[in-house]
């Protein structure tokens, strides 16, 4: 039996390094630097503003009002080949109220929905949806059904939150999943078959009421609120269609004043999102998933002076059993015929392997490609790479926003 324990530590040493920078001080401003210095200084390039690709302003912000709306609703997926619900008392209440409806009185006892399933159906409706739109839809099976392959979705009324009808949903199902069992209980699932959707499934029945030709200001909201990134929307707004159109009211909304008519509205707000915005470099940030050991570095991060030393300790424990024959046993090729006392120890044997420990050291300044070049150097794992993170930000030294997730 051997026992294996590893442990893997990260010790952090933390230094101001005042000397070298009194050096840099203290040192004569006469000298000058050749331009191959200047140019590879990573003092210098460490500082340098990383450049954002402009967006338009389509893909950085939404119009206040112009959103979609979630519908739900429940329906009977009819026409399975035995993938049913079966003997499900709720599907049964169901098939009887819908065989009702057309004047047919039956016992729920005597139908069998092995052949129909009890399904919840969804779907987004789109802002500006008019009656007569197709939708597309989304059906998943709520009882036994096993596969929803070859089923046909009856009507199926679609409400909103206010629990009001806002479309009708019907027709067959496109499963991408199969499901087939056996007699012994073997079973193969490929995909999931008890989900399926409709394109178009549902036709729309009511509008749904937008503020967009009613507001007096069109309100533009940042998907990620910053308030360089507003105030450049602000510029770029105002230099496109005139000073004073747009006013930033916070990190997140910048007010846009626009035409009262509506199909200048259009045409106004058309051209307000084409705008092209040159975005500010995002904040810098660690963002760490401690349950998988994905690490994201973002662009901007870079450290003070540290060091860092990173090794690690395996003690490994064997234990073995040693038998000691009794005075009138014999061994055999199958253990030990009976005879004296048999005499059972243990025998435990311990060996400890460090490794040296690696250290390396983060230049004032230094960026993400030093840092992720630097700690793969001494073969850190994702999990020894959070330790070294975390003791980094706990000293002072990481200077950016460390996010565990």
């Amino acid at each position: 039996m051997t026992k294996v324990i590893a442990t893997l530590a990260a010790l952090l040493i933390a230094f101001p390094a005042t000397e070298a920078i009194a050096q840099q001080q203290a040192a004569p401003t006469s000298q000058a630097v050749p331009p191959q210095q200047q140019a590879s200084n990573p003092a210098t390039d460490s500082q340098e503003t990383p450049r954002i690709p402009s967006e338009r302003i389509k893909d950085i912000a939404s119009v206040a009002g112009v959103r979609s709306n979630q519908l739900v609703g429940y329906g009977i997926v009819v026409g399975l080949n035995g993938s049913g619900d079966g003997n499900v008392a709720a599907t049964l209440q169901s098939m009887q109220s819908i065989v009702s409806r057309f004047g047919i009185n039956i016992d729920a006892s005597s139908l069998n929905a092995g052949n129909a399933a009890a399904v919840i159906v969804t779907a987004d409706l789109p802002a500006f949806a008019k009656p007569g739109q197709k939708i597309d839809i989304t059906v998943a099976a709520i009882g036994k059904a096993k596969s929803l392959v070859g089923g046909n979705l009856l009507m199926t009324p679609l409400v909103g939150a206010d629990n009001e009808t806002y479309a009708m949903a019907q027709g067959s199902l496109a499963v991408g999943g199969l499901g087939v069992s056996g007699a012994n209980g073997s079973s193969v699932s490929v995909n999931v078959p008890t989900v399926g959707r409709i394109p178009g499934g549902a036709t729309v029945e009511r509008t749904v009421a937008t503020p967009f030709e009613t507001m007096p200001a069109m309100m533009l909201n940042l998907h990620t609120p910053d308030f360089s990134t507003a105030q450049r929307l602000v510029n770029a707004i105002d230099k496109t269609m005139g000073a004073g159109t747009a006013s930033a009211i916070d990190a997140a909304t910048v007010k846009v004043s626009a035409p009262r008519d509506v199909n200048q509205r259009v045409s106004f707000m058309a051209a307000v999102q084409d705008i092209r915005v040159d975005q500010s470099a995002p904040p810098a940030r660690v963002i760490v998933n401690s349950r998988t050991g994905t690490i994201v570095i973002g662009d901007g991060v870079f450290l003070t002076p540290a060091a860092v030393s990173h090794g690690s300790l395996t003690v490994r424990i064997t234990e073995s059993q040693n038998v000691t024959t009794g005075q009138g046993g014999i061994a055999t090729g199958q253990g030990f015929a009976q005879g004296g006392q048999n005499t059972v120890t243990q025998a435990s044997q311990i060996d400890v392997k460090q490794e040296k420990a690696k250290m390396f050291l983060f230049a004032p300044g230094v960026q993400l490609s030093r840092i992720v070049d630097a700690v793969n150097s001494v073969g850190a794992s994702p999990s020894d790479l959070v330790a070294i993170l975390e003791a980094l930000k706990q000293a002072g030294a990481l200077h950016a926003e460390l996010i565990v997730i």
